[in-house]
């Protein structure tokens, strides 16, 4: 992940924070009184860590003097009660970075440990995918998250990867004029994917020799019967009202990829304390 693109988050979160004027609170309290202290932070949950290096840059941004230790790595299974890291400096310095940091870790370990749930859940038969039902400008950092869960990343954005949706496909007329027209524009330079609502689309979509066809909203039944028509010869992948219950069955089912949107838009942040020693 480049750094680049997290520290403008930084800036821009610091920022919100901040505003013009500072903290106040923290100011008026240490502003003859700055001493070196040492703060630690505390898993008050189970889980999987998830953004080390954004949670050292919030206190670098304020301070480059703020020493961080990390006693686990990003991906690291952690247990409640679990001191994760220290961070060292004045105490104004990490007073005023404390919530930036803690909302960052917070998040993004949140949707590590829900995608670690959803893996575990499908316990290697079927790859679990993320979305883009994204936050806004956290788009990078909310899919390695996912990656830190043990998930895959489906595409990143509209540029990596063609994905002919239900709208792609009423507004050109069918799935074989979209995929024509595709192909024409971009031969195999991207791997394409089509979105079918029915048998017939599936069956119109294999015909062309697509790389993976989605069954959007499919019943149990459908989806059986879909496998069935496709029989391995394309990429399968299922979406829509989509939860951890069905992947079990989906798996059984002999499907290659379940994306789920709640992944990154509907998650509890990991209860993290930073507290001085």
């Amino acid at each position: 992940m480049d750094k680049k693109y997290y520290l403008n988050l930084i800036k821009i979160a610091l920022k919100e924070d901040l505003g013009n004027t500072g903290d106040i609170t923290t100011d008026a309290i240490f502003k003859n009184n700055d001493k070196i202290e040492t703060f630690k932070l505390i898993a008050k949950e189970n889980g999987i860590l998830c953004g080390k290096d954004v949670f050292i840059d919030v206190f670098k941004t304020i301070d480059k003097k703020c020493e961080v230790e990390f006693y686990f790595n990003d991906k690291d299974s952690i247990k409640k009660g679990d001191i994760i890291a220290r961070v060292r400096g004045r105490v104004s310095s990490i007073l005023k970075g404390e919530r930036t940091a803690l909302n960052f870790i917070s998040h993004l370990s949140g949707i590590a440990t829900k995608t670690s749930l959803f893996v575990h859940k499908a316990n290697g038969k079927v790859k679990i995918l993320d979305t883009r039902k994204t936050i806004p400008g956290l788009r990078y950092l909310q899919k390695y998250a996912v990656l830190c869960g043990g998930g895959t990343n489906h595409r990143i954005g509209l540029f990596d990867m063609v994905l002919i949706k239900d709208n792609h496909i009423d507004a050109a007329g069918s799935i074989t004029e979209a995929v024509n027209l595709v192909r024409k524009k971009w031969g195999s330079r991207y791997k394409i994917e089509v979105e079918t609502r029915n048998l017939e689309e599936v069956k119109e979509a294999l015909r062309l020799n697509v790389d993976r066809i989605m069954l959007d909203n499919m019943d149990i039944e459908t989806i059986k019967e879909a496998i069935k028509i496709i029989n391995k010869k394309s990429e399968t992948e299922v979406s829509g009202n989509m939860t951890i219950d069905k992947i079990e069955e989906m798996a059984e089912a002999g499907v290659d990829f379940i994306s789920f949107g709640e992944l990154t838009h509907t998650i509890k942040v990991f209860d993290f304390s930073l507290k001085k020693e």
